[in-house]
């Protein structure tokens, strides 16, 4: 057998290992979630009833390519320092991430939240109007998506009154490159506002995310298959509302 001969046959025992087709998937997986589409699992309640615990939800990566987030995009974005500590992870944790992050399956070890967009550089954001809704630079927001909110009774129970409502919070203005993001669960969400609903809060307990933390955005389910290819309430937007 001359060498040549040698040499195709041992390429093609390589491209009918199994091993090899296992390599080249991971491949096409990894550069489908690491430019494309990317799959994330839900981890919490903070955007029900919209995306439920445990959704497997379909983010667009490129839904920004020569764009900027509109108010309403449901988005994912890696978590900025200012919203908490990291979580102290052991090795083996830690190995995983490393290879989910790579390939883009399996958990990661970069934390990653999703939230909808409220408020885009230079908005000025608040709650509430004197019917309890969000204002965007002095207009309220249609927001149909919102569950459980939390408690507003204009008259008894609002912004001017003793016992103030915790919906309330702001003005905030928000600065270059800065977006506020709140959960659909306004009751049961850590977001933007969460430590600025309380009277006497500072301008700075406000937790924005800058464009570079915005991964994409949420535009369908891979699970459960009853919401598959579906963009459900995702297409909802406020921005029609506001000047």
């Amino acid at each position: 057998m001359s060498s040549e001969t040698a040499k195709a046959a041992t390429r093609r025992r390589l491209l009918r290992s199994p091993w090899i087709h296992v390599l080249l998937a991971l491949l096409v997986v990894s550069l489908v979630q690491g430019f494309l589409v990317k799959v994330y699992s839900v981890p919490s309640g903070s955007m029900e009833q919209t995306l439920n615990v445990g959704d497997r939800v379909l983010v667009n990566r490129i839904a920004y390519t020569g764009s900027a987030p509109q108010r309403g995009d449901v988005v994912v974005f890696r978590k900025p320092t200012g919203w908490g500590p990291a979580p102290d992870r052991g090795a083996l944790r830690t190995g995983v991430g490393w290879f989910g992050e790579l390939t883009g399956i399996g958990p990661a070890n970069t934390e990653y939240l999703v939230k909808r967009v409220a408020g885009l550089p230079g908005d000025t954001v608040e709650c509430c109007d004197s019917s309890g809704q969000v204002t965007v630079n002095g207009a309220p927001v249609a927001e149909p998506y919102v569950f459980e909110d939390l408690a507003f009774v204009g008259g008894r129970t609002d912004c001017s009154t003793t016992a103030r409502s915790p919906r309330c919070f702001g003005p905030i203005l928000l600065g270059e490159d800065q977006y506020l993001l709140l959960g659909d669960h306004r009751s049961n969400s850590e977001d933007s506002v969460t430590s600025c609903r309380s009277v006497g809060s500072q301008p700075s307990c406000v937790k924005t995310a800058g464009r570079a933390d915005i991964i994409g955005r949420v535009d369908g389910f891979l699970f459960p298959l009853n919401k598959w290819g579906s963009a459900h309430t995702l297409t909802v937007h406020g921005r029609g509302h506001v000047p």
